[in-house]
């Protein structure tokens, strides 16, 4: 049986969730869920992840929503003319352990009363929260363990992206107690390769 679905969230937008995401469908032969994409419909997160997996096992679910424009969900589902009810943002059937990738971070609103973040406690997920070095960042990445912690959502454990920089993380796991998951390099171009070699830095 598989484990609970593992939702891929970060500090902020930008951070790297789609990559880590592909790396661990690949790695752990998982399906994918995006369930809500703002704008790129026809080059959407789904569409990356797929194009990166190799594994024959991997299925990869339709979207809850489809939103033309590249804003905040709740944004883009306004100027679509779109309501977006949590209640009809429901997990895929599968046998198979499930990675969900979230859109931006965990205080992007859905609607005007709704946040990733409670989607998140909504689908019953565990969380693999990824960070990137920058400055601001131990800021990020300490308030978003902060939220998590509030609404007593397990975190799986951190995974760095892109440039190391050992005092950032070095506070990060000491203050916050989480497990590193892995690093991932700074890779010139991703690709297949990429997202196999990458699953060797990552422990889940």
């Amino acid at each position: 049986m598989p484990g609970k679905p593992i939702f891929v969230t970060g500090i902020g937008t930008g951070i790297g969730k789609t990559i880590v995401s592909a790396i661990l469908v690949e790695k752990l032969k998982a399906d994918y869920w995006k369930p809500i994409q703002s704008g790129d419909l026809h080059d959407s997160d789904t569409t990356k992840v797929k194009s990166l997996v190799t594994n024959s096992n991997s299925r990869f679910h339709e979207e809850a929503y489809r939103l033309s424009q590249p804003f905040s969900p709740h944004k883009s589902a306004a100027i679509d003319g779109v309501n977006i009810d949590p209640e009809q943002i429901i997990l895929p059937v599968t046998d198979n352990q499930l990675i969900i990738e979230g859109a931006g971070g965990l205080m992007v609103p859905l609607n005007n009363n709704f946040l990733m973040i409670d989607l998140i406690k909504q689908l019953g997920a565990e969380v693999v929260l990824v960070s990137q070095n920058y400055l601001g960042s131990i800021n990020h990445t300490i308030l978003s363990i902060y939220a998590l912690k509030k609404e007593e959502i397990i975190v799986k454990g951190i995974i760095f992206n892109g440039a190391k920089d050992i005092y950032s993380k070095d506070f990060i796991l000491e203050y916050s107690g989480l497990q590193e998951l892995g690093h991932i390099p700074q890779y010139t171009a991703v690709d297949k390769n990429t997202v196999i070699d990458a699953g060797n830095f990552i422990g889940l």
